[in-house]
């Protein structure tokens, strides 16, 4: 066994939605005693850093429904059964921000919340995007506004919690990284 390990030795799906699913793991821990997890399965996200030829980030605002407002986030979507995380993530650029790539380059992958969900999140980026012809249409229940920042206009969001989910913190530390070289 490996160190730390607890053995799953039933599960109970307590709910199952088109998002997220419910599970109760019944686990023995690496001590011999038993305990339960609850845990969150969630097919994978995609997010796409995308920066204009003016070096801004593109950003989507929408309502967060969990937080009850409005926040400021890079483009990003759920994984379809199957599909391929940069297809999702080209995809998604589109759809939220009219913007398409031929150069999506693939960052890192990282778990949102280890403690009791498997939502891993693969993100991009690129700064080579241009408008499309054709705008797309969004998700049906998806409302979202585009919103271009410069690095410091988004850490001034980060302070003012209008930006404030990880992986847009992530794209902004990336950002000043990159420009930093």
């Amino acid at each position: 066994m490996k160190k730390f390990e607890e053995k799953t030795y039933q599960t109970e799906t307590i709910y199952k939605g088109k998002i997220v699913q419910l599970d109760i793991d019944s686990v023995t821990l690496p001590d011999g005693n038993t305990s339960k997890r609850e845990l969150i399965r969630h097919p994978g996200a995609v997010a796409v850093i995308a920066v204009t030829e003016e070096g801004k980030l593109v950003c989507v605002e929408q309502y967060r429904k969990p937080m009850e407002k409005s926040i400021i986030e890079i483009p990003a979507g759920k994984l379809e059964p199957g599909e391929d995380p940069k297809t999702c993530a080209l995809r998604e650029l589109e759809e939220e921000t009219g913007y398409t790539s031929d150069d999506l380059e693939f960052i890192t992958s990282f778990y949102t919340s280890p403690g009791f969900a498997d939502e891993i999140v693969h993100l991009y980026f690129t700064d080579q995007i241009k408008p499309m012809e054709e705008q797309p249409d969004g998700d049906e229940d998806e409302f979202v506004e585009q919103i271009q920042l410069t690095v410091e206009e988004a850490e001034a969001l980060e302070k003012e919690e209008r930006i404030h989910d990880a992986k847009t913190a992530y794209a902004i530390l990336y950002m000043k990284l990159r420009n930093a070289r």
